[in-house]
C-alpha cells in the first residue's frame, strides 16, 4: 500500500506531531513492510496558483511550471492520502489549498478510483467550533467528488506548539488511526 501524507503547515509543530503519530502507527502494524509512505510539506513547494484556464483540461497538465506535476503524480500512485492541515481563519492553510487546488489538472484520472483518506485538522478552538466542521465538509466534497473514501476525520483542539506533543491520549488514538487504515 501506498500512502501519501500531505502536510499543510508550514511550521514544526502541531500538525507534525500528529504526522509522527499517524507514522508511528503506520509503522507498527504487521504488514508495515508492505506499506510505502511519503510525506510532502506543501509549504517547503512551489505551486503557481490555479488560474482556470482549463488549458490542463486539454493537455492533462498545468501550463505553469511548478512542483504540481510531482505532487499529482504521487496523489495519482497513492493507495491512501493523510491531509494534515492546522487552522487558518477557518480553513485550511493557504499552501495545501493551491495544492489542492492544482487535482483539478488530474481529476479524471484521480476520480473513481475509491482511494482511502484520512484528515487531521487543528486548530486552536474547541472542538464544538464551526471551523473544524467547515474544513471536514470540504474534504467531504472533495472525497465525493473524485470518488474517495474518507476513513478517519480527526479534528483536534491544540492552543501551543506543542500541546499535542504532551496529550498521550491524542498521540495514542492518532497512531491507532494509522495502524487501521
Amino acid at each position: 500500500m501506498k500512502v501519501l501524507i500531505l502536510n499543510g503547515s508550514p511550521r514544526k509543530g502541531n500538525t507534525l506531531t500528529a504526522i509522527k503519530a499517524i507514522r508511528k502507527g503506520l509503522e507498527e502494524r504487521p504488514d508495515a513492510a508492505d506499506i510505502e509512505v511519503t510525506q510532502i510539506d506543501a509549504a517547503g513547494k512551489e505551486i503557481i496558483p490555479c488560474k482556470a484556464c482549463n488549458a490542463c483540461g486539454c493537455m492533462s497538465r498545468c501550463i505553469f511550471a511548478d512542483d504540481s506535476p510531482e505532487i499529482n503524480a504521487a496523489v495519482e500512485e497513492a493507495d491512501a492520502i493523510i491531509f494534515a492541515t492546522p487552522v487558518y481563519w477557518w480553513g485550511i492553510t493557504a499552501q495545501l489549498k493551491l495544492v489542492i487546488d492544482k487535482f483539478y489538472a488530474r481529476a479524471s484520472k484521480f476520480s473513481g478510483t475509491g482511494k482511502k483518506i484520512g484528515t487531521v485538522v487543528i486548530g486552536e478552538a474547541e472542538l464544538d467550533d464551526a471551523e473544524y466542521e467547515i474544513i471536514q465538509k470540504q474534504f467531504q466534497c472533495i472525497s465525493d467528488y473524485l470518488g474517495w473514501n474518507i476513513v478517519f476525520a480527526k479534528s483536534i483542539s491544540a492552543n501551543k506548539p506543542k500541546d499535542l506533543a504532551a496529550d498521550e491520549q491524542m498521540l495514542a488514538e492518532l497512531e491507532k488511526l494509522g495502524a487501521e487504515l
